[in-house]
Order: C-alpha cells, then structure tokens, then sequence
C-alpha cells in the first residue's frame, strides 16, 4: 500500500534541506517526505570536503555582472541570517575577512571600475578597497615575498562566511525532523516515477511506494536524468565539471579570491581557511570534465549517458563549447593537475599570485576531496548554461544547481514554496514573512 503525502522532496542535500525547512516550518502543509538515496543527509556535493565552503554574495566575484550580484545577494542574506540566528557557536560556519586581488595595473584598474562605476560599492556597503598595507594588515603572506613595485588593490569585506554546508543541510532537517508531519527516509533510493492525473507515483528501493500531490527533485545532477525520464528539459544536457584542491599550511586567515572571466568562471583560484580546520588553507578549485555524476562513484557513468542520450545535438553541443579557444587550453591543463609530481609543479603558479612565497614543497593535493558541478548545456543553442537550472513542470520541479546553488538555497527554497502552494490549489499557506524574519531578519547590516 501506497504512503500518502501533499509534498516528496527527492534529495537531502542543501537544496532539498533547505525546502523541507521552509515547507514545514512556515507552512502548514500535511504531510512532506524527504527521500535521500544516502545513509547520511549531505552526503555528496554538500559535504564540506566537496565544496570551497564559500558562501557566495556576488561582492568580490568578478564574474557576476551587477545584476547577478543583487540577485544572489539576496539569497547569500538569507541564509548568512540563518546561520546568525541558529548557530551562535558557530559549529556549522566561520566569519573571516574576504577580499578579491588585483595585482598589476590592469588587474587594478579593473577592480577599481567595478567598485566605482559598475556599482558595487553601492550594492554592497562592508565592501572597501584597499591598498598594499591594509592587505599587509590583514593577510601578510599575500604581500611578503612581492615585488614592491607591482600594483596592487583588493576589494575586502568582513562578510566571508565560511560555511560547512553538510552540517547545515543537517541543521534544516533536524529542526523540522520532530515534526508530526514529516518523514525522513535516509538509504532510500528512488528507482521510478510516474505521474498520476494530481501528482506522482513514486517506487523506492527500501521504503515502498509513495503518492504525492507535489515533486520536487533537489538531487543535483540526477534532477536532469529524472526530468529527461518524464519527458521534460529534452533540449538540456550536462557537462560535469570535477573540482579538486590543494592543501597547505595556514597561510590565510580568510579568504582571498583572483579575477574571474565570466567565460570561465570556475578557473580563478582562491584561497580559503577551512572552517573546521584553522591549520590548513586550500587553494583551487581545479576544473576537469567527467563522464559521471558523482565524484569517483563508477555506476553514474550510465546515469551521465543517460543525460547525454548519445544523439547529434549533445556531440554538437559539446563540440562547438570544447572548440572553444579559451576554454579548450583549460580543459587540458586541468588534466594536468592530477598527475603526480607534474600536476603540483604545474599548478603552483596559481597558488603564488595568492600566496607568492609558497614553494612546491608547501602543497599537496587533498586526497578525497572535491565534488561534481553539474553545468548545463543548451543543445539548442549549443551553448554552456552558467548558473542554477530550474524545470517546472505539472506538480513537479526538478533543481539542477551549480554553484551559486548552496549559497541561495533558502532564496530558492522561498520560491519553490510559492509554487509548490500553487500547485496545492492555494489549500495550504507560506506565511514568508515568518520566513524571513528568521533568516534574512537577523544578517547584520552595515552601521
């Protein structure tokens, strides 16, 4: 017999996490379900090894235009208020210094244009430029070993908050988990699903069947595979980009950001205290293509060919993206990057605009490391997608969230809300002011 429930959310990473709060803590929904196919929630991208822990506010990302930042402001708010509001210990984030570097008149210039005449310094008040020795001040290890005579700016703000994203997917489903009218089924794996005139039919490996009246899938990139099995998002496909890291000594005390092109906006290093661990800094991310969906996990090949679907428009697609004069090179040289002896070698002169004293013995690749960014290709457009991807269909919404996708999933959460009482026919209530009273209610604002 079949478990009833309004709402099934598929996957309980930091997007699903963060729905099951907002439906069952500021709606009044019946019943919800959370199916997450691992043992433990946050198992995957959202656990802090796989990611850089940043929470992204579009302030010293340089590959957001004006608009993108306002718009992922909002969402970093919310959730930055949340960790405020629910730990005050800190066990589940850190607060550091943050700055973008410039080094060299162009690079200086450039950031000089943004603040100034782009806007950025209007959108976002804790945001300073500042020169050599206030960044002496702040990291030392960035200027020492510099030439004097190089130019150099940053744009610093106090606002870095370092976050353990795996803990805080844990922390949305703790607070709700007491709740009479949620269930959460963890070692759970969906194996189909089928759409019903109201709703879907869902079959699990381990918990039976399930009928619902709304879908949602926050399941990174098996959203996609799950879309294509329905019949939606035929014109997308994905390109998984692997990132990894390196460790060193704590050479930071916060986080240090290099220019992003907005082609490439996984390709800027950075450099970031680890939010559990104040000895150690990571530099990377690294960027290379996978035929998987999940990091060193073999039996996503097939989930991943599955999204390709091996027709004319994916080999098209990926043929005129990896043509690509810029793109291409890159590719190559992060294959580099995992060879033994040759990959640190070559990868140091990335760590050395950040850090410039660092030699090849202060570096090790992190063994474990690093996650999947699912990013979409248009096959249509035969073009690469960046930034989060939402399908919604009937009763049904299938999340594919690359980065900025933790930072804003409470701003997604919020609007997947919305829809999900829609398609409830206005039955239940989201009382949103409670929400962000809660979350965006307790960030604090610049004096």
């Amino acid at each position: 017999m079949s478990e009833q429930y309004d709402l099934v959310i598929v996957g309980g990473g930091i997007s699903g996490a963060s729905l099951l709060y907002t439906t069952a803590k500021f709606t009044d929904i019946d019943s919800i379900a959370l199916v997450e196919k691992e043992p433990e929630i946050g198992a995957i991208n959202t656990h802090h090894t796989n990611n850089s822990q940043t929470l992204h506010f579009g302030d010293i990302e340089t590959n957001y235009t004006l608009e993108k930042a306002e718009e992922v402001k909002e969402g970093a708010e919310l959730l930055a208020g949340y960790l405020e509001n629910h730990d005050p210990d800190r066990e589940m984030h850190a607060k550091r210094s943050k700055m973008v570097l410039g080094v060299g008149r162009e690079e200086v210039d450039s950031l000089e244009r943004r603040y100034e005449e782009e806007g950025f310094g209007d959108l976002f008040p804790k945001l300073q430029p500042i020169g050599r020795e206030e960044i002496a001040d702040l990291e030392p290890k960035v200027v020492e070993g510099r030439d004097p005579d190089t130019e150099m700016l940053a744009l610093q703000t106090p606002d870095g908050y370092v976050v353990d994203y795996g803990a805080t997917a844990n922390s949305f489903v703790e607070a709700v988990d007491d709740d009479a009218v949620v269930d959460v089924f963890t070692g759970t794996a969906v194996t189909d699903i089928t759409p019903k005139p109201d709703g879907h039919e869902i079959e699990t490996a381990g918990a039976g069947t399930f009928d619902d009246d709304a879908t949602v899938f926050g399941a990174g990139s098996h959203s996609l595979q799950m879309a294509k099995e329905l019949g939606y998002g035929q014109d997308k496909v994905l390109l998984p980009v692997a990132g990894s890291f390196f460790l060193a000594d704590d050479l930071l005390n916060g986080k240090v950001y290099t220019l992003q092109m907005k082609k490439l906006p996984f390709a800027a290093v950075h450099g970031d205290a680890d939010v559990h661990d104040g000895s150690i800094t990571r530099f990377g991310p690294t960027a290379k293509l996978v035929p998987a969906l999940e990091r060193g996990r073999i039996s996503t090949v097939g989930d991943f060919i599955d999204v390709f679907g091996l027709n004319a428009a994916s080999f098209l697609s990926y043929a005129n993206i990896l043509a690509d004069r810029i793109l291409l090179p890159y590719v190559l040289r992060n294959l580099v990057y995992d060879v033994p002896e040759i990959g640190p070698r070559q990868f140091l002169p990335h760590v050395q605009k950040v850090v410039p004293s660092v030699e090849l013995d202060d570096i090790e690749r992190a063994k474990g490391y690093g996650g999947v960014r699912p990013q979409i290709v248009d096959t249509e457009k035969k073009s690469l997608d960046m930034g989060e991807a939402k399908i919604v269909g009937n009763d049904v919404i299938f999340n594919i969230t690359p980065s900025p996708g933790a930072s804003t999933c409470l701003k997604n959460a919020m609007r997947d809300t919305h829809t999900i009482v829609d398609f409830l026919d206005d039955e239940y209530e989201f009382d949103e002011d409670a929400f962000r009273e809660d979350t965006i209610g307790e960030f604090p604002r610049a004096e």
